[in-house]
This record gives structure tokens, sequence and C-alpha cells, in this order.
């Protein structure tokens, strides 16, 4: 078994519930069609689903989220996963996996949304009460968030690497000015809870409309720019309106939400980094959108 990327199939979810949870043993386990980036899932039974991380790494939040969730739930206007058990490392598997509640849902693919408008008013509704959950004790940002949550100066190198990656395939000189002024302020007022990774895979829909979040494995407190990327990676014109006009943020917040997109989005189009994000199909457009939107508040 390679360490850093251990095959995860059926089989092995069906052992691991065998050995450590003999009391699901019988029920049935089958694969998520829309699963994530960060984890293989799996259907357990009509209720339940297992979440085994691909890598080390996610594997660091599986207890975050356990400890968490449940007591941020309760303060939330839409479904949050809750988590029932974790799993040990064991000789089939290396790391901590999860079982959580199953929330039914479709995942949040645009044209598929009935109301943009109102789904995006939904989601600064969620985000504001994230906000307002206590949070001086919670896990400031680091590794186990991949550093959402904290300075984008964290990111400034690979974000310049990946500018001059691309070449002449981008307005370098605009790319830059956005970016500089991203990191021109940082978070002044008391940190908040931040999800760390909103984008269209972890949102849930029924009926054309938001109605649930799911995937806390960035989960943090700090800085909430990071949770604002859907302004400029889905939304339309009368959603975006509708989202700034619903999350009380300053010019600098969003000037920050800026940045983190332009990182996500070059280090996309350059081949940094790979991703089966929605964002991962139009990263030139989402970095143009952005550059157009540095400009109409400059």
């Amino acid at each position: 078994m390679n360490p850093e990327a251990p095959h995860i199939d059926v089989a092995l979810a069906r052992r691991l519930v065998k050995s450590q949870f003999p009391r699901w043993a019988d029920l049935d386990v089958t694969p998520v069609a829309n699963e994530g980036w960060c984890n293989r899932a799996f259907r357990l039974g009509e209720q339940m689903v297992l979440r085994i991380p691909r890598l080390q790494a996610y594997s660091d939040q599986i207890k975050k989220e356990y400890d968490w969730l449940p007591k941020l739930a309760p303060r939330l206007p839409l479904p949050v996963p809750e988590p029932l058990a974790i799993g040990a490392p064991s000789e089939d598997y290396p790391w901590r996996w999860s079982v959580c509640r199953w929330i039914d849902g479709e995942v949040a693919e645009p044209e598929r949304v009935i109301d943009m408008a109102r789904f995006a008013q939904d989601l600064a509704n969620l985000l504001t009460a994230l906000h307002g959950v206590y949070a001086e004790d919670g896990p400031r940002p680091g590794n186990h968030s991949f550093f959402r949550g904290g300075p984008l100066a964290s990111y400034d190198a690979e974000t310049r690497k990946a500018v001059a990656a691309l070449g002449s395939s981008i307005d370098a000189a605009a790319v830059l000015e956005v970016w500089d002024r991203s990191l021109t302020s940082t978070w002044q007022r008391p940190p908040v809870w931040v999800h760390g990774d909103v984008s269209v895979g972890n949102l849930l829909m029924q009926r054309g409309q938001l109605c649930a979040v799911i995937d806390f494995g960035n989960l943090a407190v700090g800085d909430p720019a990071c949770d604002l990327a859907m302004n400029w990676t889905v939304f339309t014109a009368e959603a975006r309106e509708a989202f700034r006009d619903e999350l009380p943020l300053d010019a600098d917040t969003w000037a920050r939400g800026r940045g983190w997109v332009l990182w996500k989005a070059l280090i996309l189009a350059s081949g940094l980094s790979s991703s089966n994000a929605y964002e991962a199909s139009n990263p030139k457009s989402i970095i143009e959108k952005v550059i157009d939107d540095h400009r109409i508040e400059a």
C-alpha cells in the first residue's frame, strides 16, 4: 500500500465497517456518484455515508469535524454533516475515516439552480450565521485548513509562480494589480468561523434551491474572505448584488476575497494544481471576471 495514495474501493469500505462497526456490517455500501476531491464517499445503508480520505493531509480534518460540527449545527439555518463515528487507522487503511448522517440533496450545479439571487441570499445568510458563532476557542488556520482563514500572503510565492508560468496567456499586469491589492489588508476584527471551501461541490440543493452545506474539512477561525468565492466563480450579476447586500463585510474583505479566487484560478490554469471542482473547468474566465470586478471597485 502506497501510504500517500491508498486504493479505496467498495471492498475496502465494507471491510472497514465490518471490522470496526460490526453493528452496521449488514448494510449496503455503494459509491456516491458526485464525491468530493478530498474523500471517497460511500452510502452506508439509507441513512449514513462513509468518508474515507484520499491523502493523509485530509485525514487530519476528520477529528476536527467530529469535534466542532455538533457545536456549530444548532446555530446554522441549514443542515450540515452530523458525524456519527470515527474509524481508526488499521492494517486495511492507515488513517482516520468517518461515518456521518446522510443528507438528501443534489450537487448545486449552477444550471439547475432555479433562482440564483435567492440561492446567493440563502448562502449569505448561512455564512452570516456561521460568522456569528462564538469562535475564540476554535482552530486557528494552519495545515489542517490549508491556511483558509489565514493571511493570503501564505500563497504569495505560489501565485507569482503561476502568473509567470501562464506568461502572455493572461494579462499579467492586471492580475498582479488585483493580487497586490488583496495583500494590502488583513482581517482586523475578532476571528470568525470559516467553512474554507464554499464551492459548488460542497453545496446541496433540493427543488433548485440551497438545502445544505457539506465538507467542513477546511474549517477554521479567522478571516471570512476565503468563503466569498462563489461571488466570482458562479453567481450572476443579480446574484452577486444580492450576496454582497446580505453580507456585512467591508471593501478590504471583498478585495481579499478576490485574491483567494484569483490564487485558486491561477494555480488551476497554470497546472500547478488539479481539481474536479466546477471552477477547474473555466479558470481563465474566472480570472477575467475577478479583474473586471476589481476595476469596477477601484
